[in-house]
């Protein structure tokens, strides 16, 4: 960058694996500012070594003190400073929108330098409806509360996309054949790396797959909105007869008319001649 940078809190997204996605722009901000705020000085002091620059790395992340806030916000008032994740783009399912609101309250420049982020590269590469999303960061750990908070998201017409681990991957997907049956699922990971894969299908099969070639790397799991596909009255009576096994036919309805999008009444009138 030829020019000074002008004081302020510039955040820069960072590569989620290809160094080679790393801008043009987000190499020449973090080689221009004093500082850069990180959630792990040695992942972010890798990356300015790769572009062969320099700067005082300061960590913050979720267990930063306001002391820490409080020094980065008197550091942006004077100086350029940046704000980065270990991967991707900060603030998405990572730490930092304190500081940026504090920064922006407080008067200070921001500026964001736009870059990777795993969510939406997940998104472009599942082949499901994109035109409306949510993004829910990870899901609990805890069984009880992830079927929860899946339950909870079930009637949002969109398409859902979660960051999951590889040890956890099995427990959710088993969460999801549950709680949202007969959506199609993609798993996407290990993406812009040597081995990126994203792999499609039901739940019941990505389990099936990954019991047998269990999940390494980082994780992106998309979930198809309710009723993107058309169900068939042959597809309903099936859902309904699996959801039968273990449920009151009020619940199998609930559930299916969940996942379908088809009318809870109609379908607990066929439950009722199912059983």
């Amino acid at each position: 960058m030829d020019q000074a940078l002008k004081p302020g809190l510039y955040i820069v997204a960072t590569p989620i694996g290809n160094l080679g996605d790393l801008s043009t722009r987000a190499a020449a901000v973090l080689g221009a500012v004093a500082a850069v705020a990180c959630e792990d000085t040695r992942v972010t002091g890798k990356l300015m070594q790769h572009i062969g620059k320099k700067a005082k790395l300061i960590r913050y992340d979720d267990h930063a003190s306001d002391a820490t806030r409080d020094h980065l916000l008197a550091l942006a008032a004077e100086q350029a400073i940046a704000l980065v994740s270990d991967a991707g783009t900060p603030l998405i399912s990572d730490p930092g929108y304190k500081l940026v609101r504090a920064a922006r309250e407080a008067g200070i420049a921001v500026t964001s330098i736009p870059g990777a982020s795993a969510a939406i590269t997940a998104l472009t590469l599942a082949g499901l409806p994109s035109d409306r999303f949510l993004f829910a960061g990870f899901l609990p750990a805890k069984d009880k509360a992830r079927r929860d908070t899946l339950a909870e998201l079930s009637a949002v017409k969109a398409t859902l996309v979660f960051y999951e681990t590889g040890p956890r991957l099995l427990d959710t997907l088993g969460a999801v054949d549950e709680v949202l049956p007969g959506r199609e699922v993609a798993v996407a990971r290990e993406l812009t790396k040597l081995f990126e894969e994203c792999r499609s299908g039901s739940a019941s099969e990505l389990i099936g797959h990954y019991t047998q070639h269990p999940p390494k790397g980082e994780i992106v799991l998309v979930v198809g909105p309710p009723g993107e596909r058309e169900v068939s009255a042959a597809d309903a009576d099936e859902l309904l007869r699996e959801a039968l096994r273990d449920r009151k036919p009020s619940q199998a309805a609930a559930e299916v008319a969940r996942a379908t999008g088809l009318d809870r009444k109609m379908l607990y009138a066929r439950a009722m001649e199912l059983k």
